[in-house]
């Protein structure tokens, strides 16, 4: 026995069952040891717990606790073994961040792209320190990876290398700090036109005017951020002018939801979350919504109407980039939230401030520009997937 060993590993592996924990402790209580450190998990019925117990202190050089562990464990049908240390450990001295990688897939996750992950992570040096299945009992299509990271680490270089990960194999990847805000977000504000809703609006209304192709053009160029949003705005509803209110009507009843938003709204809500629209399109359109979704608030361009017909022009302040930055800091003040407590959905270019100033924020199934300069990109599965990224298990029923 080595003498100047300061603490004892103890890994205790094999089926799982009641009590094992507890007669363990039971032992090491009686001893008079100190507990170090501690980690337990459980994979498909089998059981591996480590104990670090702390023996500095300790007179006897026989350590009869681990007999007695040993002899509690056979007793048990688990396996025991141990592993003395020596001094600090240096590893747990360097300066770190915790980071959580939530992955969640359509299909079940396959070995490559944990090959592909797990890789990428040892190249960035980021230490893999738990794995768990966070789906249902039935599924393996949604992981969350526990990771330590160093802190000079190059997170542009490890985010593109993710970002080609998920591509590849068509899995969602979120890469999220494990802080106390992680699974205590209380506001979601998202985008309307093709994020909440699979359509673009204001295209929708160009076509019944007639002017499809024309406002379709600016629309695909104002979100990918290649002309000014303020003028391509004013310059499309000026091809909607003599619309009638019955025909806007017409265009709500065919709007289609984004595939899982109801889901993901009805769970999000059932444990008290705040959501809002803030949106670069029309409040005729989102205020319908918010009112069939019984949303909490909604922002949105106002058109102008004389009687019951569009006249081509927008009223007051329009609602650009700048401007759904500042209405969301305005709904977290109202609801007196720090910012990382709110989570941003966007998918054009215009949605880059407001997602970059919440505590999370995702380019939903976006344009390309916006997913390079977004802090997260889900672009594979449905809505209810952003669930798993706020530390929810699925859809709550």
């Amino acid at each position: 026995m080595n003498h100047t060993a300061k603490s004892i590993l103890i890994t205790v592996s094999g089926e799982d069952q009641p009590g094992i924990t507890s007669n363990l402790m039971n032992i090491i209580m009686k001893g008079g040891y100190h507990i170090s450190d501690i980690g337990q998990s459980v994979t498909h019925g089998l059981l591996s717990l480590s104990i670090l117990l702390d023996i500095s202190s300790s007179n006897d050089n026989d350590f009869p606790v681990l007999k007695e562990l040993l002899f509690a464990s056979k007793t048990m049908g688990l396996n025991l073994d141990f592993k003395m240390i020596e001094g600090d450990n240096h590893y747990l001295n360097i300066p770190f961040h915790n980071f959580i990688l939530s992955c969640v897939s359509i299909n079940n996750i396959p070995a490559s792209f944990l090959y592909d992950l797990s890789t990428a992570l040892s190249d960035h040096k980021i230490n893999i320190h738990r794995i768990e299945n966070i789906g249902k009992p039935s599924s393996f299509n949604s992981l969350e990876i526990y990771t330590r990271t160093a802190k000079d680490i190059d997170w542009i270089s490890i985010k593109n290398k993710l970002m080609h990960i998920s591509s590849k194999h068509s899995i969602d990847i979120a890469f999220l700090k494990d802080n106390v805000y992680r699974k205590n977000k209380r506001l979601i504000v998202m985008d309307m036109d093709s994020t909440l809703i699979q359509n673009e609006v204001i295209d929708e209304m160009a076509t019944v005017a007639g002017f499809g192709e024309q406002v379709s053009a600016i629309t695909k160029d104002a979100m990918n951020g290649k002309i000014n949003y303020n003028e391509s705005l004013i310059q499309r509803v000026n091809f909607l002018k003599g619309l009638k209110t019955s025909e806007l009507e017409a265009i709500f009843s065919t709007l289609e939801l984004t595939v899982g938003a109801e889901d993901f709204i009805t769970s999000v809500k059932k444990l008290g979350y705040k959501i809002a629209i803030i949106s670069g399109g029309f409040n005729f359109f989102a205020n319908k919504l918010k009112t069939k979704l019984r949303l909490d608030y909604a922002f949105a361009n106002e058109l102008e109407f004389e009687g019951d017909t569009l006249t081509g022009r927008v009223k007051g302040t329009i609602i650009d980039a700048d401007q759904k930055e500042i209405l969301l800091k305005m709904i977290a003040q109202q609801e007196e939230i720090s910012l990382e407590q709110v989570v941003a959905i966007g998918d054009g270019a215009n949605d880059l401030p407001m997602l970059s100033c919440a505590g999370l924020g995702i380019a939903y199934h976006a344009k390309d520009v916006v997913k390079d300069k977004a802090q997260h990109s889900l672009s594979h599965g449905p809505m209810t997937s952003i669930l798993y990224f706020l530390g929810i298990p699925g859809i709550i029923d």
